[in-house]
């Protein structure tokens, strides 16, 4: 069976999709797509109609692309009010000394959660710190033999209106969830490496309304903090000064402007035609002052919230989403933060852009989770393969609707 997986992310500036294969030396992206959100303010879904249509588009685009039609998603929630709890637990798995199985696994997380969720809250997902068998310790405990398995996890809560609201927007489209976690998760898990998963560190994801800064404790994120910038904040300042619509205002960020001044040129213009109907020249040098001025206030608070986040030394500092596609991002965030920091950059054929990194983290993540559970899963049933393959005809697959969250570690 190919497992086939599709991840979709609900962000403010800009709706992700991607769908791809897991395969033992990687992913195979199949498809990356994006479309302007609506309907979305500060990563949460405020007008439920306005978010369902530009979902729709950029389902109908996936369906033109691939000629399967994805019914099944990974989606992420708003960071706003998440909450993070440590829970432990321990059980006999049986009288004498055996295997441990998936199923033990199972049940263990499941004991962990108990009296870990909030009123008008729910969890979104639980990930193990460590295990235990008997006395051993071990971050992957199938397969190992002995009387009781233990475990220390940390319980991501959310509440529940949130979760509602994202249930209700898919379920309009005819989406079926199959997992749901946080973006933080997702940027890590699309930037990690063996080095970040032994050591204490920040991903800061910095996004069209927001900027999450997140602390990752040996690979697992402990806590995050969202504050409102992001890069709306620079189109309103070049709309500011310039006179400017906001669509001319992005496309002067994204074709002209530098995130730091240090190789921007005077001799770079642009000419356009502003609101009061007058024709200017924009150079990049001038523009690039603009720019730099709000990235460098924008780092700069994300480097004062660390401190709130955790007092352990921090190894590793990884900047990702869509802002820091940029032109010269990385010599702003050096400006800040010295040699500690650098910009994640996706490797992936198909999708190397920040601004899939959480869909493609997320994908990678709960390939994760399937390992640990022993599990294969695919969003594509086998007339769809056939399709993917360039066998059979195409065939339209029925509207579902939203089902149970996939459990991969609660059997419902």
């Amino acid at each position: 069976m190919r497992q086939i997986i599709a991840s979709l992310d609900l962000g403010s500036g800009k709706i992700k999709l991607v769908v791809a294969e897991l395969k033992e030396e990687g992913l195979n992206v199949l498809c990356a797509i994006d479309e302007d959100s609506r309907g979305i303010q500060n990563g949460e879904i405020i007008e439920v109609d306005d978010t369902v249509y530009a979902i729709k588009k950029l389902l109908k685009r996936e369906e033109d692309l691939l000629g399967i039609k994805i019914t099944k998603v990974i989606v992420n929630i708003s960071e706003q009010n998440v909450s993070y709890k440590i829970g432990e637990a321990s059980i006999i798995v049986r009288e004498t000394e055996t295997e441990i199985l998936a199923s033990d696994i199972v049940r263990v997380l499941q004991t962990s959660v108990k009296g870990n969720i909030d009123r008008d809250f729910d969890l979104i997902t639980v990930v193990p710190v460590m295990f235990k068998v008997d006395d051993r310790k071990t971050r992957i405990p199938r397969g190992f033999k002995g009387r009781s398995l233990s475990v220390k996890s940390v319980i991501i809560t959310a509440p529940k209106r949130d979760i509602y609201m994202s249930a209700k927007v898919l379920e309009k489209c005819g989406l079926e969830v199959v997992d749901i976690m946080t973006s933080s998760i997702g940027s890590y898990f699309a930037h990690k490496n063996e080095t970040t998963d032994t050591q204490t560190g920040i991903i800061i994801d910095c996004g069209y309304e927001t900027i999450d800064v997140s602390a990752v404790n040996k690979g697992i994120v402990i806590n995050t903090t969202v504050f409102p910038m992001g890069g709306k904040n620079i189109d309103s300042d070049i709309s500011y000064v310039y006179k400017l619509t906001d669509e001319q205002s992005k496309a002067l960020k994204e074709d002209l402007a530098l995130a730091h001044k240090k190789n921007a040129s005077s001799y770079e213009k642009e000419s356009l035609v502003n609101t009061n109907g007058e024709k200017i020249i924009v150079n990049q040098a001038e523009l690039s002052e603009i720019v730099m001025s709000r990235c460098h206030e924008m780092l700069n608070k994300a480097k004062n919230e660390i401190n709130y986040l955790t007092k352990k030394e921090i190894s590793y500092i990884i900047i990702t989403g869509g802002l820091t596609e940029l032109k010269d991002f990385s010599i702003e965030v050096e400006s800040i933060f010295g040699r500690l920091a650098n910009v994640g950059k996706i490797q992936i054929v198909g999708a190397r852009d920040n601004k899939y990194a959480a869909c493609i983290g997320m994908i990678k993540y709960f390939d994760s989770k399937l390992r640990l559970r022993d599990k294969e899963y695919s969003v594509i049933n086998a007339d769809d393969e056939e399709i993917l393959s360039g066998i059979g005809d195409k065939k339209s697959s029925g509207e579902s609707i939203l089902g149970k969250v996939f459990g991969i570690f609660f059997d419902n």
